[in-house]
């Protein structure tokens, strides 16, 4: 038998408004948050992609709610395969980046630092679709301020992947590469 939030998942599409809908309704009932996230985390699970695109926005809107979960965050982050899971994902790595860099925002433990350091740079490797890429990109940017080997590590991938990608990445790229010039 679904659950109710099943079901509101089903149902749920890309389009933005039908995302915000599904991670209002999440946000407002939070008893059902360790389900939803344990949906979105688990690749096998039908509605998985689904609830990753919600989920982008609940961790936009009130990231604190996830820090219970960063562990298996961190864990499922480098065997995700589905593209539509990818960028979402990569988003939320943007958010904690960048909340961890902030004086009142979350802590990232140094494992999972360097976890998502780690996944993130896989990501700029491989065949990945440019939002993907480019959000992997400014996570890293912003953990590369406490280790400062991340940013020479970057530097080096999209430096040599530059003339491979579309006008978008490039785009992005050269943004970056000024940032980490100076």
């Amino acid at each position: 038998m679904k659950t109710e939030l099943v079901s509101k998942i089903d149902q749920s599409t890309a389009h933005r408004k039908s995302r915000e809908q599904l991670s209002n309704y999440i946000i407002r009932n939070l008893g059902i948050l360790t389900e939803f996230v344990e949906i979105a985390l688990d690749t096998a699970h039908k509605n998985h992609v689904k609830a990753f695109w919600s989920l982008e926005l609940v961790c936009q809107k009130k990231l604190k709610l996830f820090v219970p979960y960063l562990d298996l965050f961190c864990e499922v982050l480098p065997k995700l395969k589905d593209d539509s899971a990818i960028r979402p994902a990569t988003k939320i790595c943007f958010f904690l980046s960048k909340s961890n860099h902030r004086k009142n925002g979350i802590s990232l433990t140094q494992e999972q630092e360097h976890l998502l350091i780690e996944a993130l740079l896989d990501r700029l490797i491989q065949n990945e679709k440019v939002a993907a890429k480019v959000y992997s990109m400014k996570a890293l940017f912003v953990l590369g301020k406490k280790y400062n080997w991340v940013h020479d590590e970057l530097k080096n991938i999209i430096e040599q992947d530059y003339a491979n990608h579309s006008a978008a990445y490039q785009a992005a790229t050269r943004n970056l590469l000024k940032k980490l010039n100076k």
